[in-house]
């Protein structure tokens, strides 16, 4: 029966997420439980591109990515895939009638990674949208479980929340993308100059984008505001951090948030939800 094979499908787009976020994992436990499988799916789907370009050093990655691509092309005609990642998030996409423009607008943003070293400002804007924006209208999607008149209402705080997310990863991956990966997202940024005033200017951008979202976040339907609140929440906390350290330090080494921590900020923002101090 072909139910078994999307029950091992979707529980494969779940151990996915699990494996590589931690923060996610728990926001996405604080979902209503019939929205939990179709962001496990959007993730998993999301996390393979992303780690083609980014981790699959040693290979033919742009071969990869376009047999990947075709993959995804393939899955969303025949309504099926072998790749349990993509047999799961086509699903999804069909159940919820998500937009081909964001997913085919993600895979752009992924294949940028593959030849883009240093972006322009469009550049950065087009990267943003497609890799952060988009997948928070995929999320949406599913948030408003078709309630079409509040998606268009959320839509503009979910596109910032997403870039908030994305400029912040920027941020705590400076070290890797630049030394490792050979890529500077900001544009016209120097790293070789790295000053406290330029790191102000983004970390200010940053918290513009946040307290938008959050607008949106208090808006949210109850089956999806307190996981949603949990991931702002934990970023606006990894922000906090990255304020703290000084421009030559995010160069060195990578901010994190330990487990247990991660344990405590939940614990706090339900809390927080439950109290309605959102």
């Amino acid at each position: 029966m072909k139910s078994i094979f999307d029950d091992v499908s979707q529980h494969c787009s779940r151990i996915t997420t699990r494996a590589y976020s931690t923060s996610f994992t728990l926001g996405i436990l604080f979902l209503n439980k019939r929205l939990r499988a179709p962001i496990y799916s959007i993730y998993g789907f999301v996390r393979c591109a992303d780690e083609i370009v980014d981790s699959f050093h040693g290979y033919d990655q742009k071969q990869l990515f376009n047999s990947f691509r075709q993959s995804v092309d393939e899955a969303l005609r025949d309504k099926i895939s072998l790749n349990p990642i993509l047999n799961s998030f086509q699903s999804v996409v069909h159940q919820y009638k998500i937009s081909r423009e964001w997913i085919d607008t993600f895979l752009d943003s992924m294949e940028m990674d593959l030849y883009k070293r240093n972006y322009s400002d469009e550049e950065y804007r087009k990267y943003i949208y497609g890799s952060a924006e988009a997948v928070g209208l995929m999320c949406l999607h599913v948030f408003t479980e078709r309630d079409e008149d509040l998606f268009c209402k959320l839509q503009p705080y979910a596109m910032k929340l997403g870039a908030a997310f994305q400029k912040i990863n920027f941020l705590r991956d400076l070290r890797s993308d630049h030394k490792e990966l050979g890529r500077i997202y900001f544009p016209d940024v120097d790293l070789q100059n790295f000053s406290p005033l330029v790191k102000d200017k983004l970390e200010r951008e940053i918290e513009a984008d946040f307290n938008e979202a959050l607008k949106g976040i208090r808006q949210l339907p109850v089956s999806s505001r307190n996981g949603v609140y949990l991931a702002y929440y934990y970023y606006s906390v990894l922000l906090k951090k990255i304020k703290q350290m000084p421009p030559q330090g995010l160069l060195t080494r990578r901010i994190r948030i330990p487990n247990f921590q991660k344990i405590i900020l939940m614990i706090q923002s339900n809390f927080r939800h439950q109290l309605g101090l959102l």
